[in-house]
């Protein structure tokens, strides 16, 4: 048979609707995979076997009576443990939240079971989704399937390391400054950052309000675009949704042609700091959409020069008051109550013992942007800045259909790298921070791997807010022509990694 764990989404889902195999089956074969690669990767922070193969013979009974069911039921799925799931535990990669299991689903997990997606279990994440590398979990980093001492990128390096390491077909991720993009581009999978608004908020643990959004992992264009019409819609319950339709990005994805779109390479994103492979691999992908029929301009966006310093202060200064609920008073942690001490002190106690440094910094940064004396010229200053970059994207996309980039400036560092250094981890998120800022949609498209290292190197798809099906028709013309050239996609050659077992 098969490897069931080889197969993209889109292939499962036809042989599920076929019946050359069942839902139970390919769950089965997933847990199986998680059990013997997971001990080195440490995608997972919990599995939940038993509930997963339960949810799979509850479709495969569903099937098996004549049930219209969506096109991924079936397919198994793997979410990022922001994202809230009743029943299992949701710590977002922190101790001040371990063990702390939802009584309700976020709207984005709703949807999954809904369409009938088989969902394996929660995957690591730095803290409160702050971090590049995913070595900010209070559970220990995830390390990159291509290379075990490298890091899968972050926040969610769980999620898009599941996917690379053939642990899901599929994964949610959430991407505040590149979160999901970023993960994509190191471990040669594709993410999408969806409209601000495209998918709901509500549920997710927020970090940064104006600018979390969550969207597909995924091996292919398609397979990303299957997922991202199953989680995407307005939700009343966000009030932050976009009540509008939602493009085709299946279509799109589809239809893969890029004769006549008009293409910005963004100036500002390239140059120095950037390592010669990203730039050549990038510079060859672009020169790959030209040849099928698109046309090429440079777009001057200056104000993408100061995006992450005014990032920087955006978001600590909501994650500071967004983090604040988390005060032992209600759930989660609970330290230093020995009877003794004040309200207060129990909440310093157990605030210091449940975040980790980087959590601490943030919150300190925030809190001090937003104190008397100091908002206007931190915080007011930054979201000026955003608007001058909200205003750079709209001059841009006068002359260009889409934008694109390299995804990151480099490729996966390694464990331990950059850890003490905040600026150079940073500096991870230069090319997808100003599309959060502005609300924008954009994709990570795998282009190949860089000659100094071999690693995974990712192209940045932007377009316009509510114009995601660009994304996925630019997307898939390039990773068909790569293909074509390659005669398989760059995921199909990555290391086998050892078997070691797992989580549980």
């Amino acid at each position: 048979m098969t490897d069931l764990t080889r197969l993209t989404a889109a292939d499962t889902a036809a042989a599920l609707t076929s019946g050359d195999v069942s839902a139970a089956e390919v769950t089965e074969a997933h847990l199986a995979r998680i059990r013997a690669v997971d001990g080195a990767v440490h995608a997972f922070l919990h599995v939940d076997a038993e509930g997963a193969v339960d949810a799979a013979r509850r479709i495969d009974a569903r099937r098996a009576a004549g049930e219209d069911l969506g096109p991924l039921a079936g397919v198994p799925i793997a979410v990022k443990d922001v994202i809230a799931t009743e029943g299992m535990p949701t710590t977002c990669g922190s101790r001040i939240l371990e063990g702390w299991v939802p009584p309700y689903d976020a709207t984005v997990t709703r949807r999954l079971k809904d369409a009938g997606l088989v969902v394996l279990g929660k995957t690591n994440m730095d803290e409160f989704a702050m971090g590049s590398s995913t070595e900010h979990s209070a559970f220990g980093p995830t390390h990159n399937p291509w290379d075990l001492e490298r890091i899968p990128g972050g926040s969610g390096g769980g999620s898009a390391a599941a996917v690379a390491a053939f642990e899901a077909p599929l994964a949610v991720g959430t991407d505040t400054g590149g979160s999901i993009r970023q993960p994509a581009a190191v471990t040669g999978t594709v993410g999408a950052k969806p409209t601000y608004g495209g998918v709901s908020r509500y549920g997710l643990v927020a970090l940064a309000s104006s600018l979390d959004q969550a969207g597909p992992c995924a091996r292919t264009v398609l397979d990303a675009a299957l997922l991202h019409a199953v989680i995407a819609g307005h939700d009343p319950l966000d009030s932050t949704s976009v009540d509008a339709p939602v493009a085709d990005v299946v279509a799109a994805a589809r239809q893969a042609d890029v004769a006549g779109v008009r293409v910005g390479v963004v100036k500002q994103l390239g140059g120095e700091g950037y390592q010669p492979g990203v730039e050549q691999r990038f510079r060859e992908a672009v020169s790959i959409l030209e040849e099928l029929g698109a046309s090429v301009v440079e777009v001057d966006c200056p104000a993408f020069d100061y995006a992450l310093p005014a990032y920087y202060l955006i978001l600590p200064s909501e994650c500071s008051s967004n983090l604040a609920r988390f005060d032992a008073m209600r759930y989660g942690l609970r330290a230093g109550d020995d009877g003794g001490g004040s309200a207060e002190d129990v909440m310093a106690v157990s605030r210091d013992a449940g975040f980790g440094p980087e959590a601490k910094r943030r919150i300190m940064l925030g809190t001090y942007a937003l104190s008397s004396g100091y908002y206007d010229a931190y915080y007011g200053q930054a979201q000026k800045v955003r608007t001058l970059i909200v205003r750079d994207f709209a001059a841009a996309f006068e002359r260009a259909d889409v934008l694109v980039s390299p995804t990151a400036p480099t490729t996966a560092f390694r464990i331990g790298e950059r850890i003490d250094d905040p600026l150079a981890m940073y500096l991870a998120d230069l090319c997808t921070i100003p599309s959060n800022l502005a609300g924008n949609a954009s994709m990570s498209v795998p282009v190949g791997v860089a000659p100094e290292d071999g690693l995974p190197v990712g192209l940045q798809v932007i377009a316009p807010p509510m114009a995601d099906d660009r994304l996925y028709r630019v997307g898939a013309a390039l990773e068909g022509a790569l293909a074509d050239r390659w005669g398989h996609l760059l995921i199909d050659q990555a290391p086998e990694l050892p078997t070691t077992g797992g989580a549980q």
